[in-house]
């Protein structure tokens, strides 16, 4: 692709942005809609358009930081909740995904892979996808009560249809626990009992990703929840480390800008955050760090180095979630998913690379 698509795409972006953000402020503030309080769970059909090369401007390119390209899928449905993907997490496969919107969707199915030119497992499609509305305490859907922006997802299970599944809600700035055990994503959410100063991070800023540490693993027990963009007195990011063996708050330094949108804990015990800016000058970039779990503790602040890095001259949007699995060949791929504001002028992307370092 050339430069004048780069830029072309720089400036649709840089319009979008905003305005999503303003229109997603006004949705979340206004009189719920009758057809929003009861909606059954449904069978849809999502599309996909595979993505030929991550570099726009260098199709040869495949290797960017410690990311190796595999595969990408543009994602589209008839279904008019779909959209607004801000998180996912897969079986133990990458297979199986649940996902959701940030207006309190479920999204669930299966990734399907076939061989490419490289020999290279790529996705080419999804099946089996189901939406269905999230649940609340009282058996109806959370925006019933108000609550949106369902913003970050952790889970505790090795199967996703048996797991606990927790949801951040950013605009109230609390979590929910699912038990899909008893009834996937018909289950009801229960409220977890968070740390006091979380009720004090910013209403549209708050709880962006949360992480549960399984057993085996140092922090064992622990949900990890970080903030997008909430500051402490010296300008660091804001998280905490809730139940496990030693809850209480730490920091994750800020640099550049740069805000959390997810989080994923890696089998070797490493924490990869993904983060994004966006401003009218620099446009869109995206990054992950690459933080030891081992470092996490209260009071610390802790920091690790940029092993991947992407702008607009990729095939990036608003990159909002991340998850990581290894392969039976023993490679490590990490999975990425947009959020494209339900803007016809945004994408929902899904990215898959392997972790090479």
């Amino acid at each position: 692709m050339g430069t004048s698509l780069s830029r072309r795409r720089f400036l649709v972006t840089a319009a979008a942005f905003p305005l999503a953000a303003i229109a997603t402020r006004g949705r979340a503030q206004s009189a719920i809609e009758p057809l929003d309080l009861a909606w059954a769970p449904v069978a849809i059909e999502v599309k996909a358009r595979p993505i030929a090369s991550f570099d726009m401007r260098d199709r040869s390119h495949l290797r960017f930081g410690s990311l190796q390209w595999r595969s990408g899928l543009v994602l589209t449905s008839s279904f008019p909740r779909f959209g607004g993907l801000s998180g996912l997490r897969l079986d133990n496969k990458g297979e199986r995904f649940v996902s959701f919107s940030d207006k309190g969707t479920w999204f669930t199915g299966r990734i399907v892979y076939q061989d490419n030119e490289s020999s290279i497992r790529a996705m080419s499609g999804l099946a089996d996808v189901e939406a269905a509305p999230m649940l609340g305490p009282d058996g109806r859907p959370i925006t019933a009560r108000g609550w949106y922006d369902s913003e970050s997802i952790a889970i505790d299970g090795a199967q996703i249809e048996n797991a606990h599944v927790y949801i951040g809600l950013e605009r109230v700035n609390q979590v929910l626990r699912f038990d899909f055990g008893k009834g996937f994503t018909r289950s009801r959410g229960e409220v977890v009992a968070m740390p006091p100063a979380v009720k004090k991070l910013p209403t549209n800023k708050g709880l962006e990703a949360l992480v549960f540490v399984p057993k085996g693993r140092p922090l064992a027990g622990t949900l990890i929840a970080l903030s997008e963009r909430g500051l402490d007195a010296d300008g660091n990011l804001v998280a905490f480390l809730v139940g496990g063996p030693s809850p209480g708050s730490f920091s994750v330094r800020r640099s550049q800008k740069f805000d959390i949108s997810d989080a994923t804990l890696l089998a070797s015990g490493d924490l990869l955050i993904l983060e994004r800016k966006f401003s009218l000058i620099e446009g869109l970039n995206v990054r992950i760090r690459r933080i030891p779990l081992k470092s996490l503790s209260p009071g610390a602040l802790v920091d690790g180095p940029v092993i991947f890095e992407a702008d607009l001259g990729d095939e990036v949007d608003n990159m909002e979630g991340i998850d990581s699995f290894v392969t039976p060949e023993g490679d490590t791929v990490l999975t990425m998913v947009s959020d494209d504001n339900f803007s016809m002028i945004q994408r929902t992307l899904m990215l898959q690379f392997t972790l090479v370092d």
